[in-house]
């Protein structure tokens, strides 16, 4: 049986704020930054992609968790939730040239207002696959967990392994493979992160 690790990992750009959700902002911002982020692709300070799609893809892939969240009985306090890794993931941290983490002792988030996905929640919700985008496996496709099923899960599934999706060498056309590289945690809480959200 894998013992389940005892913290979460939220990854963010250093010298940015840690929990800036993109889907907090208002829309003159958003664009704002959406642009911001495009440009580091360019000077490839950054992997991750940010394409003209991808706010609407993220919006109907966290209305979509928010929906399977409270269907399990879960009792969400925001919108869309923040993001950690379980554990952590040194693919996910490498995505970003100089990157900053937040961590969290797993037993400080809320069964109430915690979720899970094992893989990257837009892979795991599937919404991408009209883009292009992989298919979830099929055994975690559309489904998301609750906090306190963890333990079952690891129990029942082995953890993702921490390599580039599909045994790529970097990062070069992730976007287009399943990123399962970790499990995703859902905070929707602000509560266990008010030291560290941005005034």
């Amino acid at each position: 049986m894998t013992v389940a690790p005892s913290y979460v990992t939220h990854y963010y750009r250093a010298g940015k704020h840690a929990f800036r959700n993109l889907s907090d902002l208002p829309e003159f911002e958003l664009a704002l930054v959406l642009a911001d982020l495009a440009s580091l692709e360019h000077q490839t300070v950054s992997a991750r992609r940010f394409g003209p799609r991808y706010m609407a893809l993220r919006t109907a892939t966290e209305a979509r968790l928010r929906e399977r969240f409270v269907a399990a009985g879960g009792r969400p306090q925001r919108r869309a939730p923040h993001y950690f890794v379980l554990g952590e993931s040194t693919w996910f941290a490498g995505l970003y040239q100089d990157t900053a983490e937040v961590r969290l002792p797993l037993a400080a988030l809320p069964d109430d207002a915690t979720s899970l996905t094992y893989a990257d929640s837009i892979t795991a919700m599937g919404l991408g696959l009209p883009m292009g985008l992989p298919a979830p496996h099929p055994q975690h496709a559309d489904r998301v967990y609750r906090l306190h099923e963890l333990s079952e899960l690891l129990t029942q599934y082995e953890p993702p392994g921490d390599t580039a999706p599909d045994g790529l060498a970097g990062y070069a056309g992730h976007q287009r493979h399943r990123i399962n590289t970790y499990i995703e945690v859902q905070l929707w809480s602000d509560e266990p992160v008010l030291a560290h959200l941005p005034t």
